[in-house]
């Protein structure tokens, strides 16, 4: 197997919708991040949950890249030798890093539904970033219970969280401290069999060798945990760093979606990839105001430390400089 470059990023989406600026905003950083160390940028299709991914909406994505001018060192169309780059397609390597966690005695069976965490009296009312935080009503059943349990319901597999505090340096957000248990005890795997994100992006990175991740601030509460996986699995963790998100003029998170602002609806206007790759470096802080270029001519002016972590608010006088020739 060939040696992977000293420095490897990616850009990991999920093919459930259409891909919009803020996502552009996340692969453009990652790109740069990549290019300006001479590492490697690797695409990863997120479609583990095959309820919610297309096929199409993925081909869509790659060629949204492609127009922004953002190339990929390995992922889907381009050989490597991390592959498959198909989440969908790496179902046996997530199972075999479970059996590692089970035999450590990291995970246990849950049988509770969703309705079942709602009701329970105990239920914080706080909302972690994959829904209510886990009361643990199942982490202490005997094997005897557990046992009367099975016969009428299939257990998702959760975590066993501590209480340690986990601080890291994130490289827009700063140095951040977290106790682990106020995410609760998670799910690696739901009770339909599917990989939860927590442990597939986890798995994913760590045997593609990928030594920075540069993804969108709504998962960087995600990160404690995901450094709880890498500890008990044994390997390395990579780099954080979490992009500033894009809020509509009310403070809310644009989704995939939002109309009018996917990449295919803005190549429809007649808006051109210089263009949108000018208006996506400005509103990130590596130009000083909006201009056509491409992405390679921003490799000599990227720096993280010019990106801002506070969220990139849409007012129309910033969506009138993308729209506005």
């Amino acid at each position: 197997m060939e040696q992977h470059a000293t420095f490897r990023g990616r850009f990991a989406p999920t093919p459930s919708g259409k891909m919009h600026i803020g996502n552009a905003l996340t692969a453009l950083l990652g790109w740069l991040q990549m290019r300006s160390m001479n590492g490697q940028y690797i695409l990863r299709i997120e479609d583990i949950d095959v309820q919610r991914s297309r096929q199409e909406l993925a081909v869509e994505i790659m060629r949204d890249l492609e127009w922004l001018g953002l190339d990929w060192d390995e992922g889907p169309g381009v050989a490597g030798a991390y592959g498959p780059y198909h989440q969908a397609a790496r179902q046996t390597l997530y199972e075999r890093e479970i059996t590692k966690l089970q035999e450590s005695n990291k995970l246990y069976p849950c049988y509770c539904s969703r309705a079942d965490i709602t009701a329970a009296a105990s239920a914080p009312h706080g909302i972690a970033s994959e829904g209510l935080r886990y009361p643990g009503t199942c982490r202490e059943l005997t094997r005897e219970e557990a046992a009367l349990r099975k016969l009428h319901k299939k257990p998702s597999l959760r975590m066993k969280v501590p209480q340690d505090i986990v601080t890291f340096v994130d490289g827009i957000a700063g140095e951040q401290s977290h106790r682990l248990s106020d995410g609760g005890d998670f799910v690696v795997r739901r009770a339909d069999d599917i990989i939860s994100y927590q442990l597939a992006v986890v798995v994913d990175d760590a045997l593609m060798g990928i030594t920075h991740v540069l993804r969108g601030a709504d998962l960087l509460d995600s990160t404690p945990r995901q450094l709880l996986l890498y500890h008990a699995l044994g390997y390395q963790p990579p780099q954080f760093a979490h992009t500033p998100l894009m809020v509509d003029a009310e403070g809310r998170r644009l989704a995939k979606r939002t109309r009018g602002l996917s990449l295919s609806f803005l190549r429809g206007q007649g808006i051109m990839p210089e263009r949108i790759i000018g208006w996506l470096a400005w509103t990130a802080g590596l130009l000083d105001h909006p201009e056509s270029v491409r992405p390679a001519d921003l490799i000599p002016v990227f720096d993280l430390s010019k990106v801002s972590s506070v969220p990139i608010k849409m007012t129309d006088h910033v969506k009138n400089q993308l729209f506005e020739s």
